[in-house]
Order: C-alpha cells, then structure tokens, then sequence
C-alpha cells in the first residue's frame, strides 16, 4: 500500500509538471532562438525613462498604459485591468490571458510587479516586467496546451498589496484552476561583474503539502535552463514577492531571482547602466523555454504526424513489466522507442519493425515514463505508469 501511495503521488506530479519528457527539443530552441536583446534594451529603455512608478503616481499610469499598448500591439484581446488601493491611492494590477488549446481552463501564470519605489527601477522590477513582455510576443501565436495569464501586479514594493488583492478577488473566489505560478523578479544582473547565474526558487514554506510539487517543477526550471540558454542555475527558497498570497492559498509556485544581488534597488541608481541587459537576455531564454515546457508548446503538426497519433496504441497502462505496442497500420518504416525516465534521461531504447511487439520494462524502477516514438518524420510521445 505504501508503494501505491508513493507511486500515485509520483504521477499526479508528473502529469501536473512534466506531461512531456525534459529533453532537448528542436522546436523549442527555435523559438528561443527568437528572443530579442534589442527589443529588451529597448523596452529596458522606456521602462525606465517613465521614472519613479509609485501607486498614485502618473508615472505609474503611464507604465500601466505603455504594457497596456504593447499587448494590444501585439495582437491580445483579453486584456484586464484590476483596479484597487494601495494606503489609499488608486492603481491597477494588468492581467493579459493567451487561451490553451486543451486545456484552456487550467493556467500557467507567468508573473512580476511594475511599480517601483524610490527610483526607475530598472531591474527592480523592469527587468521582469520587460521579460514578460518579450514572453508574451513570443508565444503569441504559439499552440500550448495550458493557458497562460501574463500578469503584471502592482504595490509590490509596499507589501504584496497587488498580488494579495488578485488572490483574494480572482483566484478565491472563481476557484481558478491554477497549474504553476512562475515569478519574476529582479533578473537584471550587475553591470561589471560575472552574471552567469540565476537563482530558481522553490517553495519551503508551509503550507508543505505543495511543496514537493514546487521542488519538482523549480527542478525542471532549471533543467530548462541548462538546455536552452547559457546559464547555470543555483536552487534557493521563494521568499517575499508576489508568489507568496499564491503559496499561501495553496498553489505551486516558483520564481526567478539574480545571483548577484543589485545593491542599487530601490533607490535613483536603479539605471540600465548598473545592470546587465545581456544577463536579462539568457535569463529571457530560459524563461521561455520553462513556460513552453510546463504550458505544453504544440509544434505544428502535418496529417502523417497526426495519423501516428492516431494509429499508435501502448498497452497495459499502467503496466507490470511487459509494455505492448499495436499499430493499426502497417510499419513503413522502423520504427525507434526510447524510454525517458522523470527527469528527462533515456533509459532504453529499441527499434520496432512489426506492428504488434511487446518490449521488457520489468528491469526499471516503479514509477512514470514516457515513450517516445519515431518513424521518419513523424514522432509522439506516449506516457505510461510501471508498477510491478
């Protein structure tokens, strides 16, 4: 019974986090192939040019305004402005909803504060609020599985204000179905020194039954990391930012945070120049390909791909050691099967030429795979449970 207990929270794990085996994947790197450091300077540029972004401040609703249009330029209908107080003063949390297209009900928030304090900000926290933005052109018109909400919260810097008030007055009372809160929160580096680290952060924080289930996607953050940019990666704890209402209400989190800390935020030198805009670029990077990763980005697909999926059935599921492939049309040509294991590693392969064939698992451990297969230019993954 215990090793049904650990087995099924095993799964329910990996179908929350990882419904596509962690490998290296051509189209993914093709998309991130497209992020733009001169659409992140760029944006770095205005961001700070609107100075100190305070709640109640024009500067601020001139921020507001700026995302705004940049995601109304972009193509993006579902645009929400959320209207509340901050010690009396008026401002907005900015909400953008890009619908997935299996499960459009169910979300991965990609999230960072825009308001500032004592200064413009620029890494704190314009360089998440400029990384969003460039997330945001990215996927645009890219098929994912989940949806995704782009939010940009505001009174951040006085408490959480922002991201207190959306929990209390969205996610609370519409039960919102959320995957993983993935924050974003001063990402700009040091101008001068090695900016070749950032700090993914799990949750370590009661309440504990969610934070196995934070370890394990902060684990696939960086792992994502280590496949699509050129930066290494360090796991901390999530602490005092806007993930934290969330945390506290019970859903999964992660974040991103510099490894070399700024010793300029919250003050008149939180300039460009005191930062890193090459280091916001390979944190952009990785940002996108985590999101591609847990919001299941879907390469377009031709009718013989499709026929794959169609044809290709693997059996018993779950399995005690004997797994069965049938396909319902003949083979054309061989076809090749490789098992990854949780964290993405292959751990056998074999090459199929009939249509009905039985492979020995029974030398793995208990617990979730994937199986990946192809056959030409046509390729699926299947996910199986082993539990002997």
């Amino acid at each position: 019974m215990k090793s049904f207990s650990r087995l099924a929270i095993l799964f329910s794990l990996f179908i929350c986090f990882n419904t596509t085996a962690q490998v290296f994947n051509p189209y993914y790197n093709g998309l991130v192939d497209n992020v733009s450091a001169s659409n992140i300077l760029a944006d770095l540029i205005t961001f700070e040019d609107f100075g100190v972004k305070e709640p109640g401040t024009s500067e601020i609703d001139d921020a507001k305004n700026w995302i705004i249009g940049r995601y109304q330029s972009l193509g993006y209908t579902t645009i929400e402005t959320q209207d509340f107080t901050v010690f009396g003063q008026n401002t907005s949390n900015i909400i953008v909803t890009k619908t997935g297209s299996l499960y459009p009900n169910t979300f991965l928030i990609i999230d960072g504060h825009y308001d500032t304090v004592n200064g413009p900000g620029a890494n704190d926290n314009g360089s998440g609020t400029v990384l969003i933005l460039e997330l945001a052109r990215l996927l645009k018109d890219i098929d994912t599985e989940y949806s995704i909400k782009f939010i940009h919260f505001s009174g951040e810097e006085e408490g959480l204000i922002g991201s207190e008030y959306y929990v209390n007055n969205t996610v609370i009372p519409e039960n919102l179905d959320i995957k993983l809160v993935l924050n974003i929160d001063e990402v700009g580096g040091v101008a001068g020194q090695n900016n070749n680290t950032i700090i993914c952060e799990r949750d370590e924080s009661p309440p504990n039954y969610n934070n196995a289930a934070s370890a394990l996607a902060t684990q696939e953050m960086a792992n994502c990391f280590g496949l699509y940019s050129n930066l290494q990666t360090q796991i901390s704890y999530a602490y005092s930012s806007d993930y934290m209402p969330f945390e506290n209400n019970g859903e999964v989190i992660t974040g991103l945070y510099e490894a070399n800390e700024s010793p300029y935020t919250h003050g008149p030198n939180d300039i460009i120049d005191n930062m890193d805009p090459d280091y916001v670029f390979e944190v952009t990077k990785g940002t996108l390909s985590s999101a591609l990763h847990f919001a299941v980005g879907r390469e377009p697909l031709g009718i013989s791909e499709n026929h794959l999926d169609v044809s290709l059935v693997l059996y018993p599921n779950p399995t005690r050691g004997t797994l069965n492939v049938h396909l319902n049309s003949p083979i054309v040509a061989p076809l090749e099967m490789t098992i990854f294991d949780v964290l993405g590693k292959a751990v056998y392969k074999t090459t199929l030429r009939i249509e009905n064939s039985a492979t020995d698992v029974s030398f793995l451990e208990n617990g979730v795979y994937i199986a990946a297969f192809q056959d030409g230019n046509r390729a699926i993954r299947k996910q199986f449970i082993l539990n002997q």
